[in-house]
């Protein structure tokens, strides 16, 4: 795995889904082609709920359906976005059957369970780290200092 740029740190609690919608608008605001934003958590920690605030913010209306059994979903934004879930992936390998490294190259990608395949982020990849705290959740960013801008 490539190191981990780490200039940017933050803390965000997300006590509602107005929050999470800010966080993401946040973050929507900071994508461009070549940016990756790995989200990190426990299932039910809110990954995708996340990356819909995400992809809500970059004006996605349609439904945002979990990519867990396609593995990636693609969006015609600006700029386009694919949004990986990787719980299924059984090798790191089959990431480039999955387009990564094109999706990449052409615009920003959202990746859910990172761990599955953590050597394909890019080093100055947004890293989002979801949990839940005394029933409260928290996202703990990491990354380059150009997201300090943005969220």
């Amino acid at each position: 795995m490539a190191p981990i740029c780490e200039t940017f740190r933050r803390e965000f609690p997300l006590p509602d889904l107005d929050a999470t919608a800010r966080l993401g608008a946040g973050i929507a605001s900071g994508l461009k082609p070549g940016v990756a934003v790995a989200l990190w958590g426990d299932l039910g920690s809110g990954k995708t709920t996340l990356a819909r605030a995400i992809l809500r913010a970059l004006g996605v209306s349609e439904d945002v359906p979990s990519p867990t059994f396609t593995l990636v979903q693609s969006y015609d934004t600006k700029p386009p976005v694919a949004h990986y879930d990787l719980y299924r992936l059984k090798s790191p390998r089959e990431m480039a059957e999955l387009g990564f490294d094109d999706a990449l190259a052409d615009g920003a990608v959202l990746v859910e369970w990172p761990e599955r395949a953590p050597e394909v982020l890019p080093p100055e990849a947004l890293h989002v780290r979801l949990s839940l705290q005394e029933g409260l959740r928290l996202a703990r960013l990491t990354g380059p200092g150009e997201w300090e801008a943005h969220v």
